[in-house]
């Protein structure tokens, strides 16, 4: 079996008794397939970005799902109003399937970088197209079993 390449992963400290978890690399953890991607954007509505260029941020309600199709953006996990991972995800990148498929709050802030291009796909919209494409609906379900994969590889490293 090959072996594959791994994001390092490194700690620092951002404050008095705080770490920070921190994949400086970008992560494929958020990748959806190209037949995936192409299929949500033709549902999708590009979205322009305000000055602050935030997403969403953890535990508003979702809204839908966001799709990256170019630049960086930067997902970030906090706890007690500190942020504990930080996380880059590039082009291809969908960020909110969680939130939306389970119907909670979005478990993490997505700030896009300069230069980023997204679309959004309602949460109507996304649930609509999963119950009658299958073949979508899995191919979503791999994104977040590679979400799922890096969250896990990332705890192993604590």
């Amino acid at each position: 079996m090959p072996q594959t390449e791994r994001n390092p992963i490194y700690w620092s400290f951002s404050g008095p008794d705080s770490w920070r978890l921190s994949v400086p690399q970008v992560s494929s953890a958020f990748v959806g397939h190209s037949e995936l991607i192409a299929e949500l954007e033709k549902w999708a509505k590009p979205i322009t970005l305000g000055p602050k260029r935030v997403l969403f941020r953890q535990g508003d309600a979702p809204v839908g799902v966001y799709i990256l199709r170019k630049g960086t953006a930067i997902l970030t996990s906090q706890s007690d109003g500190d942020a504990v991972q930080t996380v880059q995800a590039g082009a291809g990148s969908l960020f909110g399937l969680s939130a939306v498929i389970g119907a909670r709050p979005y478990s993490l802030t997505a700030e896009a970088l300069e230069g980023a291009e997204l679309s959004l796909l309602t949460c109507e919209d996304f649930v609509r197209l999963m119950c009658t494409e299958p073949a979508l609906a899995f191919r979503a379900l791999q994104v977040l079993a590679e979400e799922l994969r890096f969250a896990r590889e990332t705890l192993s490293h604590l």
